[in-house]
Protein backbone atom coordinates (compact mmCIF):
# COMPACT_ATOMS: atom_id res chain seq x y z
CA UNK A 1 0.00 0.00 0.00
CA UNK A 2 1.40 3.16 -1.00
CA UNK A 3 1.85 5.59 2.13
CA UNK A 4 0.60 8.98 1.20
CA UNK A 5 2.83 12.34 2.30
CA UNK A 6 -0.35 14.52 3.91
CA UNK A 7 0.90 17.51 2.43
CA UNK A 8 -0.77 21.01 2.70
CA UNK A 9 -3.29 20.92 0.50
CA UNK A 10 -3.45 17.58 -0.51
CA UNK A 11 -6.84 15.17 -1.21
CA UNK A 12 -5.79 13.21 1.92
CA UNK A 13 -4.80 15.87 4.28
CA UNK A 14 -8.21 17.87 3.73
CA UNK A 15 -10.27 14.03 4.19
CA UNK A 16 -8.23 13.85 7.33
CA UNK A 17 -8.73 17.31 8.78
CA UNK A 18 -12.18 16.90 8.59
CA UNK A 19 -12.16 13.68 9.98
CA UNK A 20 -10.17 15.01 12.94
CA UNK A 21 -12.29 17.93 13.46
CA UNK A 22 -15.62 15.83 13.47
CA UNK A 23 -14.05 13.47 16.18
CA UNK A 24 -13.02 16.03 18.23
CA UNK A 25 -14.44 17.16 21.44
CA UNK A 26 -16.94 14.68 21.18
CA UNK A 27 -17.59 11.32 23.25
CA UNK A 28 -17.64 7.90 21.07
CA UNK A 29 -19.43 5.05 23.07
CA UNK A 30 -18.15 1.71 21.88
CA UNK A 31 -20.12 -1.63 23.06
CA UNK A 32 -19.66 -5.40 23.48
CA UNK A 33 -20.90 -7.09 20.42
CA UNK A 34 -21.87 -10.50 20.22
CA UNK A 35 -23.18 -11.82 16.84
CA UNK A 36 -25.44 -9.16 15.51
CA UNK A 37 -26.14 -7.56 19.16
CA UNK A 38 -24.58 -4.83 20.56
CA UNK A 39 -24.76 -5.06 24.25
CA UNK A 40 -24.42 -2.20 26.14
CA UNK A 41 -23.70 -3.35 30.56
CA UNK A 42 -23.02 -1.21 33.73
CA UNK A 43 -19.48 -1.62 33.72
CA UNK A 44 -17.81 1.42 31.70
CA UNK A 45 -14.28 2.05 31.12
CA UNK A 46 -12.62 5.35 29.39
CA UNK A 47 -10.07 5.49 26.47
CA UNK A 48 -9.01 9.03 26.92
CA UNK A 49 -6.82 11.04 24.87
CA UNK A 50 -4.44 13.62 24.05
CA UNK A 51 -6.42 16.20 22.49
CA UNK A 52 -9.06 15.84 25.30
CA UNK A 53 -11.27 13.75 23.77
CA UNK A 54 -12.42 10.31 25.15
CA UNK A 55 -14.08 6.51 24.08
CA UNK A 56 -16.40 5.11 26.65
CA UNK A 57 -16.41 1.33 26.26
CA UNK A 58 -18.68 -0.98 27.87
CA UNK A 59 -17.01 -4.01 29.19
CA UNK A 60 -17.92 -7.42 28.88
CA UNK A 61 -19.00 -9.73 32.34
CA UNK A 62 -18.36 -12.71 32.59
CA UNK A 63 -21.44 -14.21 31.39
CA UNK A 64 -21.37 -11.98 28.42
CA UNK A 65 -18.22 -13.63 27.33
CA UNK A 66 -19.28 -17.38 27.92
CA UNK A 67 -22.50 -16.27 25.81
CA UNK A 68 -19.93 -14.71 22.99
CA UNK A 69 -18.02 -18.37 23.30
CA UNK A 70 -20.86 -20.56 22.74
CA UNK A 71 -21.93 -18.22 19.91
CA UNK A 72 -18.18 -18.41 17.86
CA UNK A 73 -18.31 -22.20 18.42
CA UNK A 74 -21.68 -22.78 16.95
CA UNK A 75 -20.44 -20.73 13.95
CA UNK A 76 -17.50 -22.49 13.42
CA UNK A 77 -18.45 -25.32 11.30
CA UNK A 78 -20.51 -23.32 8.84
CA UNK A 79 -17.40 -20.88 8.54
CA UNK A 80 -14.67 -23.57 8.18
CA UNK A 81 -16.57 -25.43 5.25
CA UNK A 82 -16.59 -21.79 3.63
CA UNK A 83 -14.13 -21.72 0.31
CA UNK A 84 -10.72 -20.01 1.61
CA UNK A 85 -11.50 -17.76 -1.48
CA UNK A 86 -14.91 -16.42 -0.58
CA UNK A 87 -13.12 -15.89 2.86
CA UNK A 88 -10.56 -13.68 1.19
CA UNK A 89 -12.73 -11.98 -0.48
CA UNK A 90 -13.91 -10.08 2.75
CA UNK A 91 -10.62 -8.98 3.90
CA UNK A 92 -9.58 -7.96 0.19
CA UNK A 93 -12.69 -5.80 0.27
CA UNK A 94 -11.76 -4.40 3.91
CA UNK A 95 -8.45 -3.80 2.80
CA UNK A 96 -9.63 -1.63 -0.04
CA UNK A 97 -12.52 0.17 2.14
CA UNK A 98 -9.41 1.12 4.55
CA UNK A 99 -7.55 2.34 1.35
CA UNK A 100 -10.33 4.72 0.40
CA UNK A 101 -13.68 5.85 1.87
CA UNK A 102 -12.57 4.72 5.38
CA UNK A 103 -9.09 5.64 5.75
CA UNK A 104 -9.28 9.20 7.02
CA UNK A 105 -11.80 7.67 10.26
CA UNK A 106 -8.98 4.92 11.07
CA UNK A 107 -6.72 7.49 11.00
CA UNK A 108 -7.83 10.50 13.09
CA UNK A 109 -9.10 7.40 15.53
CA UNK A 110 -5.36 5.84 15.79
CA UNK A 111 -4.38 9.29 16.60
CA UNK A 112 -6.59 10.96 18.68
CA UNK A 113 -6.99 7.86 20.59
CA UNK A 114 -3.43 6.57 20.56
CA UNK A 115 -1.43 10.06 20.10
CA UNK A 116 0.18 8.82 17.04
CA UNK A 117 1.49 11.45 15.02
CA UNK A 118 0.01 11.58 11.03
CA UNK A 119 3.17 10.09 9.96
CA UNK A 120 2.97 7.57 12.40
CA UNK A 121 -0.68 6.83 12.09
CA UNK A 122 -0.41 6.45 8.61
CA UNK A 123 2.29 3.64 8.21
CA UNK A 124 0.61 1.90 11.10
CA UNK A 125 -3.15 1.76 10.81
CA UNK A 126 -3.30 2.35 7.50
CA UNK A 127 -0.52 0.90 5.14
CA UNK A 128 0.59 -2.06 7.23
CA UNK A 129 -2.66 -2.93 8.53
CA UNK A 130 -4.13 -2.91 4.52
CA UNK A 131 -1.00 -5.30 3.79
CA UNK A 132 -1.48 -7.51 6.47
CA UNK A 133 -5.41 -7.94 4.66
CA UNK A 134 -4.32 -8.20 1.34
CA UNK A 135 -1.16 -10.16 1.85
CA UNK A 136 -2.47 -12.99 4.25
CA UNK A 137 -5.79 -13.61 2.18
CA UNK A 138 -3.26 -13.70 -0.78
CA UNK A 139 -1.08 -16.32 0.60
CA UNK A 140 -4.42 -18.09 2.25
CA UNK A 141 -5.82 -18.94 -1.20
CA UNK A 142 -1.92 -19.88 -2.14
CA UNK A 143 -1.91 -22.47 0.37
CA UNK A 144 -4.63 -24.45 -0.81
CA UNK A 145 -3.53 -24.52 -4.37
CA UNK A 146 -0.48 -26.29 -3.26
CA UNK A 147 -0.70 -29.96 -3.22
CA UNK A 148 1.63 -32.94 -2.14
CA UNK A 149 2.88 -34.95 -5.10
CA UNK A 150 0.41 -38.24 -6.17
CA UNK A 151 2.25 -41.76 -6.88
CA UNK A 152 1.24 -44.73 -8.92
CA UNK A 153 -1.60 -46.49 -7.79
CA UNK A 154 -2.56 -43.16 -4.92
CA UNK A 155 -3.65 -39.85 -4.94
CA UNK A 156 -2.98 -37.46 -2.26
CA UNK A 157 -4.49 -34.27 -1.17
CA UNK A 158 -4.21 -32.38 1.52
CA UNK A 159 -6.98 -29.82 3.13
CA UNK A 160 -6.30 -26.75 5.66
CA UNK A 161 -8.85 -26.70 8.51
CA UNK A 162 -9.64 -24.37 10.82
CA UNK A 163 -9.01 -25.36 14.76
CA UNK A 164 -11.60 -26.93 16.44
CA UNK A 165 -12.54 -24.28 18.46
CA UNK A 166 -12.70 -20.54 19.40
CA UNK A 167 -8.84 -18.47 18.97
CA UNK A 168 -8.47 -15.48 21.52
CA UNK A 169 -6.98 -12.52 20.03
CA UNK A 170 -4.99 -10.26 22.44
CA UNK A 171 -3.65 -7.22 21.36
CA UNK A 172 -1.50 -4.40 22.17
CA UNK A 173 -2.43 -0.01 22.49
CA UNK A 174 1.42 0.93 19.90
CA UNK A 175 -0.29 -0.72 16.79
CA UNK A 176 -3.81 -0.17 15.76
CA UNK A 177 -2.23 -2.66 12.59
CA UNK A 178 -1.61 -5.71 15.09
CA UNK A 179 -4.90 -5.99 16.68
CA UNK A 180 -6.74 -6.22 12.83
CA UNK A 181 -3.75 -8.65 12.01
CA UNK A 182 -4.39 -10.31 14.93
CA UNK A 183 -7.81 -11.00 15.10
CA UNK A 184 -8.19 -11.45 10.98
CA UNK A 185 -5.12 -13.74 10.28
CA UNK A 186 -6.79 -16.70 12.35
CA UNK A 187 -10.10 -15.38 10.69
CA UNK A 188 -8.97 -16.24 6.85
CA UNK A 189 -7.94 -19.29 8.08
CA UNK A 190 -11.62 -20.53 9.07
CA UNK A 191 -10.97 -20.34 12.45
CA UNK A 192 -13.70 -17.99 14.99
CA UNK A 193 -12.10 -15.49 16.98
CA UNK A 194 -12.72 -13.32 20.48
CA UNK A 195 -10.81 -9.99 19.66
CA UNK A 196 -9.48 -8.21 23.17
CA UNK A 197 -8.53 -4.77 22.02
CA UNK A 198 -6.45 -2.83 24.12
CA UNK A 199 -8.04 -0.71 26.85
CA UNK A 200 -6.05 2.55 24.93
CA UNK A 201 -6.42 1.29 21.64
CA UNK A 202 -10.23 1.03 21.40
CA UNK A 203 -11.53 3.05 19.27
CA UNK A 204 -9.67 2.69 16.68
CA UNK A 205 -9.87 -1.05 17.02
CA UNK A 206 -13.56 -0.74 17.01
CA UNK A 207 -13.44 0.93 13.28
CA UNK A 208 -11.71 -1.69 12.13
CA UNK A 209 -13.98 -4.86 13.49
CA UNK A 210 -17.11 -2.09 11.98
CA UNK A 211 -15.29 -2.33 8.51
CA UNK A 212 -14.88 -6.18 8.81
CA UNK A 213 -18.25 -6.69 9.31
CA UNK A 214 -19.36 -3.96 7.04
CA UNK A 215 -17.00 -6.19 4.50
CA UNK A 216 -19.38 -9.27 4.83
CA UNK A 217 -17.75 -10.88 7.50
CA UNK A 218 -20.62 -13.02 9.10
CA UNK A 219 -21.70 -12.46 13.03
CA UNK A 220 -20.13 -14.58 15.61
CA UNK A 221 -16.63 -15.16 13.59
CA UNK A 222 -14.77 -12.84 14.87
CA UNK A 223 -16.17 -11.18 18.63
CA UNK A 224 -15.19 -7.71 20.04
CA UNK A 225 -14.96 -8.21 23.28
CA UNK A 226 -13.99 -5.22 25.57
CA UNK A 227 -12.59 -6.98 28.37
CA UNK A 228 -10.94 -6.26 31.90
CA UNK A 229 -7.58 -8.01 31.05
CA UNK A 230 -7.76 -10.66 34.13
CA UNK A 231 -11.36 -11.28 33.22
CA UNK A 232 -10.56 -11.84 30.12
CA UNK A 233 -7.75 -14.42 30.76
CA UNK A 234 -9.29 -16.46 33.52
CA UNK A 235 -12.52 -16.77 31.12
CA UNK A 236 -10.76 -17.88 28.13
CA UNK A 237 -8.17 -20.39 29.54
CA UNK A 238 -11.19 -22.27 31.44
CA UNK A 239 -12.94 -22.76 28.21
CA UNK A 240 -12.66 -25.94 26.88
CA UNK A 241 -13.23 -25.01 23.71
CA UNK A 242 -10.06 -22.66 23.84
CA UNK A 243 -8.45 -23.96 20.41
CA UNK A 244 -5.40 -21.43 20.57
CA UNK A 245 -4.22 -17.98 22.20
CA UNK A 246 -2.52 -15.37 19.44
CA UNK A 247 -1.00 -12.55 21.28
CA UNK A 248 1.46 -9.23 21.40
CA UNK A 249 1.67 -7.80 24.74
CA UNK A 250 3.92 -7.70 27.73
CA UNK A 251 5.95 -10.91 29.34
CA UNK A 252 4.35 -10.92 32.43
CA UNK A 253 0.69 -11.43 30.34
CA UNK A 254 1.94 -14.02 28.34
CA UNK A 255 3.81 -16.04 31.12
CA UNK A 256 0.25 -15.32 33.01
CA UNK A 257 -1.73 -16.94 30.06
CA UNK A 258 0.71 -19.95 29.14
CA UNK A 259 0.94 -21.07 32.50
CA UNK A 260 -3.37 -20.85 32.62
CA UNK A 261 -3.37 -23.12 29.34
CA UNK A 262 -0.28 -25.60 31.02
CA UNK A 263 -2.39 -25.79 34.21
CA UNK A 264 -5.78 -26.32 32.55
CA UNK A 265 -4.94 -28.71 29.70
CA UNK A 266 -7.26 -31.75 30.87
CA UNK A 267 -9.99 -29.48 30.36
CA UNK A 268 -9.56 -28.70 26.84
CA UNK A 269 -10.88 -30.76 23.97
CA UNK A 270 -7.43 -30.19 22.03
CA UNK A 271 -4.53 -28.79 22.81
CA UNK A 272 -4.08 -24.91 22.28
CA UNK A 273 -2.33 -23.27 20.19
CA UNK A 274 0.05 -20.62 22.02
CA UNK A 275 1.22 -17.71 19.76
CA UNK A 276 2.88 -14.68 21.29
CA UNK A 277 4.99 -11.74 20.13
CA UNK A 278 6.30 -10.38 23.87
CA UNK A 279 8.29 -6.76 24.04
CA UNK A 280 11.95 -5.73 24.20
CA UNK A 281 13.89 -2.92 23.63
CA UNK A 282 17.45 -2.46 21.04
CA UNK A 283 20.41 -1.18 21.53
CA UNK A 284 22.79 1.12 19.54
CA UNK A 285 26.30 0.09 19.72
CA UNK A 286 28.32 2.57 17.84
CA UNK A 287 31.62 1.11 16.10
CA UNK A 288 34.65 4.12 16.12
CA UNK A 289 34.37 3.86 12.37
CA UNK A 290 30.70 5.29 12.40
CA UNK A 291 29.28 7.71 10.48
CA UNK A 292 28.45 10.33 12.95
CA UNK A 293 25.44 11.77 11.17
CA UNK A 294 23.80 8.48 10.14
CA UNK A 295 24.29 7.30 13.87
CA UNK A 296 22.34 10.32 15.76
CA UNK A 297 19.91 10.72 12.60
CA UNK A 298 19.24 6.66 13.34
CA UNK A 299 19.09 7.01 16.76
CA UNK A 300 17.28 9.85 17.38
CA UNK A 301 14.16 8.48 14.88
CA UNK A 302 14.58 4.76 16.56
CA UNK A 303 14.34 6.24 20.44
CA UNK A 304 11.20 9.04 20.06
CA UNK A 305 9.45 8.03 17.22
CA UNK A 306 5.99 7.98 19.02
CA UNK A 307 7.80 8.37 22.12
CA UNK A 308 9.81 5.28 21.83
CA UNK A 309 6.15 2.93 22.48
CA UNK A 310 7.82 0.08 20.09
CA UNK A 311 9.23 -2.73 20.89
CA UNK A 312 11.60 -1.76 18.00
CA UNK A 313 12.93 1.36 19.86
CA UNK A 314 16.42 1.77 21.15
CA UNK A 315 16.89 2.81 24.95
CA UNK A 316 20.77 2.80 25.26
CA UNK A 317 23.66 3.51 22.91
CA UNK A 318 27.43 2.65 23.67
CA UNK A 319 29.51 4.95 22.20
CA UNK A 320 33.39 5.30 22.05
CA UNK A 321 35.50 8.13 23.64
CA UNK A 322 36.50 8.94 20.38
CA UNK A 323 32.93 9.75 18.75
CA UNK A 324 31.36 11.09 21.91
CA UNK A 325 31.90 14.70 21.49
CA UNK A 326 30.50 14.79 18.27
CA UNK A 327 27.84 12.39 19.14
CA UNK A 328 26.66 14.31 21.85
CA UNK A 329 26.60 17.75 20.57
CA UNK A 330 24.95 16.40 17.30
CA UNK A 331 22.28 14.80 19.56
CA UNK A 332 21.40 18.01 21.26
CA UNK A 333 21.08 19.96 18.35
CA UNK A 334 18.95 17.98 16.64
CA UNK A 335 16.78 17.17 19.94
CA UNK A 336 16.28 21.32 20.56
CA UNK A 337 14.32 20.92 16.92
CA UNK A 338 11.94 18.13 18.10
CA UNK A 339 8.43 19.52 18.21
CA UNK A 340 6.50 18.05 21.29
CA UNK A 341 2.85 18.85 21.23
CA UNK A 342 -0.18 17.37 20.06
CA UNK A 343 -0.35 15.74 16.98
CA UNK A 344 -4.14 16.51 16.25
CA UNK A 345 -3.70 20.32 16.61
CA UNK A 346 0.16 20.51 14.52
CA UNK A 347 0.23 18.42 11.55
CA UNK A 348 4.62 18.99 12.33
CA UNK A 349 4.63 17.55 16.06
CA UNK A 350 7.01 15.22 16.02
CA UNK A 351 6.60 13.74 20.01
CA UNK A 352 3.70 13.56 21.51
CA UNK A 353 2.31 12.42 24.77
CA UNK A 354 2.77 8.64 26.06
CA UNK A 355 -0.34 6.41 26.49
CA UNK A 356 -1.66 6.56 29.68
CA UNK A 357 -0.86 7.80 33.48
CA UNK A 358 0.82 4.54 34.57
CA UNK A 359 2.88 5.26 31.70
CA UNK A 360 3.96 8.69 32.65
CA UNK A 361 4.06 7.74 36.72
CA UNK A 362 6.96 4.74 35.80
CA UNK A 363 8.84 7.72 33.83
CA UNK A 364 8.46 10.53 35.96
CA UNK A 365 10.12 8.05 38.69
CA UNK A 366 12.91 6.97 37.09
CA UNK A 367 13.89 10.71 36.17
CA UNK A 368 13.65 11.23 39.66
CA UNK A 369 15.88 8.26 40.16
CA UNK A 370 18.30 9.87 37.18
CA UNK A 371 18.36 13.50 39.07
CA UNK A 372 19.52 11.76 42.43
CA UNK A 373 22.03 8.98 41.11
CA UNK A 374 25.67 10.10 41.41
CA UNK A 375 26.32 8.22 37.95
CA UNK A 376 23.61 9.66 35.82
CA UNK A 377 23.89 12.87 34.20
CA UNK A 378 20.67 14.01 32.21
CA UNK A 379 22.01 16.32 29.14
CA UNK A 380 19.01 16.77 27.79
CA UNK A 381 15.39 16.82 28.77
CA UNK A 382 14.24 15.11 32.11
CA UNK A 383 10.98 17.14 32.74
CA UNK A 384 7.41 16.06 32.35
CA UNK A 385 4.04 17.58 32.85
CA UNK A 386 0.36 15.76 32.89
CA UNK A 387 -1.81 18.58 33.19
CA UNK A 388 -2.87 18.37 29.72
CA UNK A 389 -1.81 15.12 28.44
CA UNK A 390 0.73 13.10 29.79
CA UNK A 391 3.66 14.63 28.48
CA UNK A 392 7.36 13.51 28.53
CA UNK A 393 10.36 15.94 26.76
CA UNK A 394 12.74 13.96 24.86
CA UNK A 395 15.35 12.62 27.45
CA UNK A 396 18.91 11.54 27.34
CA UNK A 397 21.06 10.61 30.24
CA UNK A 398 24.72 10.01 30.02
CA UNK A 399 26.73 7.40 32.48
CA UNK A 400 29.92 6.21 33.16
CA UNK A 401 28.78 3.49 34.73
CA UNK A 402 27.69 0.88 32.47
CA UNK A 403 26.19 -1.55 35.62
CA UNK A 404 23.79 0.78 36.90
CA UNK A 405 20.11 0.31 35.80
CA UNK A 406 18.32 3.73 34.95
CA UNK A 407 15.78 2.28 37.29
CA UNK A 408 15.56 0.57 40.62
CA UNK A 409 15.65 -3.60 40.52
CA UNK A 410 12.04 -3.51 42.06
CA UNK A 411 11.04 -1.90 38.68
CA UNK A 412 12.96 -3.90 36.68
CA UNK A 413 10.78 -6.94 37.12
CA UNK A 414 7.15 -5.41 37.85
CA UNK A 415 6.70 -3.21 34.63
CA UNK A 416 5.04 -4.16 31.35
CA UNK A 417 7.63 -4.27 28.86
CA UNK A 418 5.49 -3.42 25.29
CA UNK A 419 3.77 -1.18 27.03
CA UNK A 420 6.53 1.11 28.84
CA UNK A 421 8.50 3.44 27.57
CA UNK A 422 12.12 2.93 28.50
CA UNK A 423 13.01 4.52 24.82
CA UNK A 424 11.44 7.92 26.75
CA UNK A 425 15.14 8.03 28.50
CA UNK A 426 17.83 7.29 25.91
CA UNK A 427 20.87 6.18 27.93
CA UNK A 428 24.37 6.66 26.59
CA UNK A 429 27.24 4.39 28.12
CA UNK A 430 29.98 5.65 26.90
CA UNK A 431 32.61 2.79 26.66
CA UNK A 432 36.81 3.09 27.94
CA UNK A 433 38.13 -0.05 25.24
CA UNK A 434 38.88 2.81 22.58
Amino acid sequence: EPILGFREGSKERLELEKALQNLKGKTEEIPCVVGNEEVWTKDIRYQLSVSSSFHVYHVYLYSLMNKAIEASVAARREWDLKPVADRAQIFFKAADTISGPKRADVLAKTMIGQGKTVVQAEIDAAAELIDFFRFNAKHAMELEQQQPLDSDGSTNTMLYRGLEGFVAAVAPFNFTAIGGNLAGTPAIMGNVVLWKPSDTAMSASYAVYKILRESGLPPNIIQFVPADGPVFGDTITSSEHLAGINFTGSVPTFKRLWKQVAQNLDIYRNFPRVAGECGGKNFHFVHKSAEVHSVVTGSIRSAFEYGGQKCSACSRMYVPDSLWPQIKQQLLDVLKQIKVGDPVEDFSTFFSAVIDDKSFSRIKGWLEHAKTSPHLKIIAGGNCDDKKGYFVEPTIIETTDPQEKIMNEPFVYSFRLLYIIVCVVLTIYILRVY
